[in-house]
């Protein structure tokens, strides 16, 4: 594979990816749940990672200066690795069977790295909260309303708990809504906190490059 990987980079690739043709191998418990990763991921975070692609690839040099640029401590590789860009091509492999033993990489080491992946490069975890709120207090106040209209126009009299199960969703809605602005700016404090550059270059051009005067 290691000159597969070459060949891509001589041809002017940046990065050369190696990825599975397919994950035959694998259960279909443990293939339904990768699967559901990345399109969680790709929906939810603000880079998108190719599908199967393993840790193994091909770097250039200037990639991986782009990457000690990054000085968070918590890394999800996958996602830093989309996120500083630069031109890729990918070579495509077989996964061998294991020969003997199991792997090590647990179902909790599986959820961690996914939580991992997820809120690296999302907020979205964190705007849930605003939403649902906003559904709820919507809900309360139709709710509401439609009391009004069934006491005051069509002299339904309605029981107390639905005034009172009124309240509750209405208090909760505004309750989630506030811990949802909250999160807003969480997230952007969490996003200043790891300090990633503007911008990655890719190379530069002109006189006096990488000169002393």
């Amino acid at each position: 594979m290691i000159p597969e990987l070459l060949r891509g980079w001589e041809a002017g690739s940046d990065v050369v990816l190696a990825v599975r043709r397919s994950r035959d191998l694998s259960g279909p418990l443990e293939r339904g749940l990768t699967q559901a990763f990345y399109r969680l991921h790709n929906r939810w975070a603000e880079v998108q990672i190719p599908r199967d692609a393993g840790d193994f690839r091909l770097l250039d040099r200037m990639v991986v200066e782009a990457l000690k640029q990054m000085p968070e401590r918590h890394r999800f590789m996958k996602g830093l690795f989309a996120w500083v860009g630069f031109r890729h091509s990918v070579v495509e492999f077989e996964v061998a069977e294991r020969h003997s033993g199991r792997s090590s990489f647990s179902a909790r080491a599986r959820w961690a790295l996914a939580v991992e992946g997820i809120t690296s490069f999302s907020t979205v975890p964190l705007r849930v909260w605003s939403l649902l709120g906003i559904a709820m207090a919507t809900v309360a106040l139709g709710y509401g309303a439609w009391i009004l209209v069934k006491t005051l126009i069509f002299g339904v009299d309605v029981p107390g708990y639905a005034s009172l199960l009124t309240a509750v969703l209405l208090l909760g809605g505004i309750q989630l809504l506030s811990i949802g602005v909250l999160g807003e700016y969480l997230g952007r404090v969490y996003s200043e906190s790891k300090q990633r550059p503007l911008y990655v270059v890719r190379k530069r051009y002109g006189a006096g490059v990488g000169g002393g005067g």
